[in-house]
């Protein structure tokens, strides 16, 4: 497995490969998915966190089922932007996972996501107890809705390679 940046992932990605978004936690990991275009992220159902290994084997089995390119991932940098002990947390998730999959990793500034996706369950007039349930999947859609959207920007060339 290869962690990649959002514009190596562009360069890569064949038309009609989906890619999913993951929101870590520390108790459930929310997954959303691309559809087949990579215009659209869809919230789906959150993996409850057992063990690493057991985590690793049910994600990949979604990644399996759902042929899924790539996996977008959000890093929970903090609002001034250093790294505290969440983003270690995901980058080490990231380095075992490497061990169980040639899949490639894009991390992806996640801050705010899951407040958009508080304000975005509060609108729709979701119940406490259903917020609860869907807010790391409703994450990680605002997270890869992010990463779809800059695909879609790199892809007509209307924004700098960041990277230049």
């Amino acid at each position: 497995m290869t962690t990649l940046t959002i514009e190596d992932l562009a360069a890569m990605l064949l038309p009609g490969q989906p890619i999913a978004g993951l929101d870590l936690g520390t108790k459930t990991i929310g997954l959303a998915m691309s559809d087949l275009g990579r215009r659209f992220a869809t919230p789906r159902p959150v993996i409850k966190r057992v063990k690493f290994t057991q985590d690793a084997e049910t994600l990949l089995a979604f990644a399996g089922k759902e042929k899924v390119a790539a996996f977008v991932i959000g890093l929970p940098v903090n609002m001034d932007g250093s790294s505290g002990p969440r983003v270690q947390a995901t980058r080490a998730f990231v380095r075992s996972m490497s061990e169980k999959t040639a899949l490639p990793f894009v991390f992806w500034d996640e801050r705010l996501s899951t407040v958009a996706a508080e304000r975005a369950l509060l609108e729709m007039d979701v119940s406490r107890a259903k917020r609860a349930e869907r807010i790391d999947s409703a994450a990680a859609s605002f997270i890869l809705q992010g990463a779809l959207d800059r695909l879609s920007a790199l892809g007509r060339g209307t924004l700098p390679d960041l990277d230049a």
